[in-house]
């Protein structure tokens, strides 16, 4: 009888020996890393080979055939227009992340309070399927400074005239030596002395017929008038006959008053009354003492018209442009913030209230201490975002002021490639781009990496 020999490696239900393990273990990294081998191929050609070669680069002059050390990187913080780029890039970086932050945890918090909160978040964060260069060009338009085409200084200059008026006539002007004199502040004042009990005409010229207000009657029934006692009266017209014809400074049977056109009576220097003409252009002051007066046409009648707020000039560009970015990601923060607040610990917020907490107490002792680490992740994200902004700035600023809103990434493309053709320059602004990126990016993986364990 023979006795078979059951080995340790051979009997069933035991564990295999190490070598196999190890053997096994091996075939799996092997097949994984074919797997990830494309990935890794694509990732080295993309990210890992270009960081490297602006990082030698950076070490070369404009031509690339002579090493000049770190000249490139002294020059940066030489040149205004590199140090003008990192003032603005801290301003972006300080005021965006921070508005959106707040204005999506505000949003956040009051959508759940909304009944369509699916629409209305669905509206808000439709501005990130629109690309920044279309979203660029929507708001190069709506910045214009021509309200016939900005709907923003539209709006403007509606509020302003609705509020403060327009002048009458901003284009209407005297005829030299026709009785009317022009001071420095754009006022007309008669040339000669009147006195009250008569009647004065005053012509004025460079007003297209067109133009004229639509209630506006002919002046020549007011110009026969005659003034009583204590009375001082006139007209205000366009001197111009439509079709030619017609004299100079004399009021003729088709030319039209000017209403709505403010006229002052000045003695000593000192108004003493004031009044508006009427649709036939005629004006009267009553109850004036003896003496003599001058009529002044006020300079607000002749003023140009309000013209709007330069948001694309050197002074607003950067908020102008910022306020753009705000529309495309506010909708972003919303949903990352409302995706934290859903996951509240309703218990929390329902025993505050019923502690007799109100809704402003239980937002800020509650609800911003448990979004803490949702807040601090959209903050960081959002602050990586803006450090690489350049299509929004490129695309707004006119040229006259790219200089006074560029970025890094803006000043990088424009040394390298916008005329600087530096690619020695632009790889150390690069390089620079890259290193305050870094910290960012590791804060946020390193935070990640916290929440999944």
């Amino acid at each position: 009888m023979t006795a078979t020999v059951v080995t340790k490696e051979t009997r069933p239900g035991t564990t295999p020996a190490p070598d196999r393990v190890r053997r096994t273990r091996r075939r799996g990294r092997t097949v994984a890393l074919l797997f990830v081998f494309p990935a890794l191929l694509l990732l080295g050609a993309l990210v890992v080979y270009p960081v490297l070669f602006s990082v030698g680069r950076s070490f070369f002059d404009a031509s690339g055939t002579r090493f000049v050390g770190g000249e490139n990187y002294a020059e940066m913080f030489r040149d205004p227009a590199t140090l003008k780029a990192i003032r603005n890039t801290t301003i972006w970086v300080v005021v965006a992340p921070a508005l959106l932050t707040g204005l999506g945890l505000i949003l956040a918090v009051l959508v759940e309070k909304v009944r369509w909160a699916t629409a209305f978040k669905l509206l808000l964060f439709m501005p990130m399927a629109v690309s920044f260069l279309a979203a660029g060009i929507i708001f190069r338009l709506a910045y214009d400074e021509d309200p016939d085409k900005g709907v923003l200084n539209a709006a403007v200059v509606s509020v302003h005239d609705a509020f403060a008026g327009t002048s009458s006539y901003p284009t209407a002007r005297a005829r030299d030596g026709q009785g009317l004199t022009k001071e420095a502040d754009g006022s007309y004042r008669t040339s000669a002395s009147v006195t009250p009990g008569r009647t004065v005409a005053l012509g004025l010229v460079g007003v297209l017929p067109g133009d004229l207000p639509g209630d506006a009657k002919r002046a020549s029934a007011a110009a026969g008038r005659t003034a009583g006692h204590g009375e001082l009266g006139g007209v205000v017209y366009l001197d111009f006959t439509p079709g030619g014809g017609g004299r100079q400074g004399r009021v003729d049977p088709e030319e039209s008053g000017l209403p709505e056109m403010k006229v002052q009576a000045v003695r000593d220097g000192k108004t003493v009354a004031s009044t508006t003409t009427a649709a036939d252009g005629s004006f009267r002051f009553e109850d004036l003492d003896d003496g003599a007066y001058t009529l002044k046409l006020p300079a607000s009648n002749f003023a140009p018209p309000y013209e709007g707020v330069s948001w694309l000039g050197p002074t607003l560009v950067t908020p102008a442009i910022i306020g753009a970015y705000l529309w495309i990601w506010t909708g972003f923060a919303m949903v990352l913030i409302g995706a934290g607040l859903s996951t509240l610990p309703r218990d929390a917020l329902e025993a505050a209230r019923m502690d007799g907490a109100n809704e402003w107490q239980i937002f800020r002792r509650i609800t911003v201490p448990l979004l803490a680490p949702v807040l601090t992740v959209v903050f960081v994200t959002l602050v990586i975002n803006v450090m690489k902004v350049f299509d929004l700035v490129y695309i707004i600023a006119p040229g006259p002021v790219q200089e006074d809103a560029t970025v890094l990434a803006t000043q990088m493309w424009l040394v390298s490639f916008g005329g600087g053709n530096n690619q020695g320059l632009g790889s150390a602004l690069g390089v620079l781009l890259l290193l305050l990126v870094i910290p960012a990016m590791v804060f946020n993986v390193r935070r990640f990496r916290r929440s999944q364990r």
